[in-house]
């Protein structure tokens, strides 16, 4: 299984990245910084300076139905922000 599970395509991550050269990834909770970046640099081809990583918790949800309350609970996930070197950059839309 891959460390790397998604990248992080939002509006502030976006920004982030045309701004100061910031990529966001959901990566496996057991991988620690190292592996991230040997992953990272192994699967786009780019010089990372640093990694920062968060672990965000899973909060709790509830609605209402016809049959009462349903209450869930979503995902804990850890997150991963790559700082790339100077030149380097990562495009998540080329491929679509």
């Amino acid at each position: 299984m891959s460390i790397l599970i998604k990248p992080i395509i939002t509006e502030k991550m976006t920004e982030q990245g045309e701004k100061f050269n910031r990529f966001g990834f959901v990566v496996d909770r057991n991988a620690n910084k190292i592996e991230i970046k040997k992953e990272v640099e192994k699967a786009y081809n780019v010089t990372v300076d640093s990694v920062k990583t968060m672990v965000c918790i899973g909060k709790k949800r509830m609605r209402g139905t016809k049959s009462g309350q349903i209450i869930g609970k979503t995902k804990t996930f850890k997150k991963a922000i790559v700082q790339l070197a100077d030149g380097d950059t990562i495009d998540f839309y080329s491929n679509i």
